[in-house]
């Protein structure tokens, strides 16, 4: 009879990780993570090498977004460190990815260990769930739970931590099998179905409303209900705002959608918060985007309503009239069974729209007229709408940085009510974190390899993260980036110039860097633009090269309206 095979800790973990689904894993390879790389490369699982595990943790971070199925950061102990700011970046977008940390010994825990670092504690309050693996016996258990976790109630990341004397010691490649659950493929996670007593007395104030709005958070986007939410709207002429910084849950040139609901961001916003007596807040949180619930923002002249898919967002929910723990989905078919609603307030919320867009057009031709003849750096909005005409519904949009982000955010709702049409945006989550744009941006080029890509990115933001640039390189992902360069980090430095007794900014200048240069000495595209009328067809340019390519844009430094407001007033809105 012949001994049962037996294999190295690493690749039980590649094993439990390639039958749960897991088809990418992100890493910078490092000795304590050899024995999982053997096992990632027997199950012929695709390993993406990054120059960095914060950009390890980035890339997975944006994989999981887009697909929204868990994926896999790999770093060893001193790169766990690295990748905190990932694993923070994922917490607050609710990203399940599954951040395994190769670590020190388990024998010598608390002697002092090569590269011994308390990775689980660090963990602990950025994830679901953070644990190390004590006995390689049970790496499968603890690969299965962690997985659950992350991907049920409301998602996110989890960190397992793998001690290098169980990643390299030998195990029965049935390790553990002899328990249940003998079969852990991925399976569908449960969904919260509404109590009858909650919904119906909730349904039918709803339905006495007359002029309810609704807001989509990142629990429509993970349970994948953006559809219904939008075909509600539809049905039944209630007009859809989204939470800042979470995913866009529909096109903005959706019938339904208005923008964000953030008063400076989209101003119209103001009119429908102000004036609505049934807000529904649908798979968010009232948290420091949405005031806590409070007035000015929700006033009390308005009943508000926090319906979850998990008791983890509604207990972010306690200033809410009325919550209900219901999967989005659920809600949505039954608020689909109501009448639809006089659309006069529907109208007003798009006319309200109309008129602001039109207004912000007329404000920047004025502006850019004005800025040519003065000699003047093109406007950061007319730069974002400028690129936004060069894309179409194929094209994916994302943006990264302080005004740049904010600006772009301004310009996507102005493009898609005059006709423009995106296949999607990404952005920073509600951490609003510098440098994840070119993660972003390769994630969506790797998930969508025919559709063009590009990122508009501040120069603060691209020198927070673009060295990730290398993965596009190597992977051969041609991403166009789009640099919004101000010379400095105009976002702070506009702060500074209105908070500062002299008037003056601070520590936030950079040098003439030639970003394009960059690109160009790597094997790229790269181009220096200068002037408006050179920024179009300099992006067809650099769409049909085929490389990762560079516009390096001379752009004037301009305070955005949310930076503005929170600076000169510190209203309390969307951000405070």
């Amino acid at each position: 009879m012949s001994e049962p095979k037996r294999i190295r800790g690493g690749n039980l973990l590649a094993r439990a990780l390639h039958e749960k689904g897991v088809d990418h894993v992100f890493t910078l390879a490092g000795g304590f993570c050899n024995p999982a790389l053997e096992g990632f490369m027997e199950c012929q699982m695709p390993v993406i090498n990054c120059p960095h595990e914060q950009i390890a943790g980035h890339l997975a971070d944006g994989h999981a977004r887009v697909t929204r199925k868990p994926t896999v950061c790999l770093v060893g102990p001193e790169g766990f460190a690295n990748a905190v700011p990932a694993i923070m970046e994922a917490w607050g977008e609710r990203s399940p990815v599954l951040f395994i940390t190769g670590s020190s010994t388990l024998k010598r825990q608390g002697a002092g260990g090569f590269k011994e670092i308390d990775d689980v504690a660090i963990a602990a309050p950025l994830t679901k769930y953070s644990a190390s693996v004590t006995d390689g016996e049970r790496i499968g258990e603890f690969v299965d739970r962690a997985w659950k976790i992350a991907t049920s109630g409301y998602p996110g990341p989890v960190h397992l931590s793998v001690p290098v004397d169980i990643m390299f010691s030998s195990f029965d490649e049935n390790a553990g099998r002899e328990e249940r659950p003998f079969q852990r493929v991925d399976k569908p996670t449960p969904r919260a179905w509404p109590d009858p007593r909650d919904l119906t007395p909730l349904v039918e104030r709803i339905a006495n409303a007359r002029h309810p709005i609704l807001i989509g958070g990142h629990g429509v986007w993970w349970s994948k209900n953006e559809d219904k939410l939008r075909e509600a709207g539809i049905k039944l002429n209630i007009p859809i705002f989204n939470v800042p910084y979470h995913q866009k849950l529909m096109g903005e040139d959706a019938e339904p959608y208005m923008g964000l609901a953030d008063i400076h961001q989209y101003p119209p916003s103001l009119y429908a918060l102000q004036e609505c007596d049934v807000a529904i807040m649908v798979g968010g949180r009232l948290d420091n985007q949405m005031n806590f619930g409070n007035p000015p923002l929700f006033p009390d002249t308005c009943h508000l309503v926090c319906v979850n898919g998990s008791h983890e967002e509604l207990e972010y929910n306690r200033s809410a009239d009325d919550v209900l723990l219901s999967e989005p989905g659920a809600f949505f078919d039954a608020l689909m069974d109501l009448k639809p609603f006089d659309k006069t307030w529907f109208d007003a919320n798009k006319t309200k729209r109309g008129e602001w867009v039109d207004k912000t057009l007329s404000d920047l031709a004025f502006d850019t007229k004005a800025g040519e003849a003065a000699g003047e750096k093109i406007h950061p909005l007319q730069l974002a709408l400028d690129v936004n005409a060069e894309l179409d519904e194929n094209d994916w949009l994302v943006f990264d940085g302080g005004n740049t982000h904010f600006w772009s955010e301004i310009a996507v709702n102005v493009s898609g009510w005059i006709g423009g049409k995106l296949a999607r945006i990404m952005h920073p989550g509600s951490y609003s974190m510098l440098g994840v744009g070119v993660s972003l941006a390769l994630s969506a080029k790797n998930t969508h390899r025919d559709a063009n890509v590009v990122l508009i990115s501040g120069d603060g933001a691209f020198l927070s993260g673009g060295l990730g640039i290398e993965t596009a390189f190597q992977e051969k992902t041609p991403i166009v980036v789009v640099i919004d360069n101000n010379g400095g980090l105009d976002c702070i430095s506009q702060q500074q110039e209105r908070l500062f007794e002299n008037g003056t900014h601070f520590a936030t200048d950079f040098r003439d860097i030639p970003f394009h240069g960059l690109f160009e000495g790597l094997g790229g595209y790269g181009e220096l633009v200068e002037s408006r009328e050179q920024l179009g067809p300099a992006l067809k340019r650099a769409i049909a090269s085929g490389k990762p390519a560079c516009l390096n844009v001379k752009a004037k430094g301009l305070i955005s309206p949310i930076v503005l407001a929170t600076t000169s007033k510190r209203d309390k809105a969307s951000i405070e």
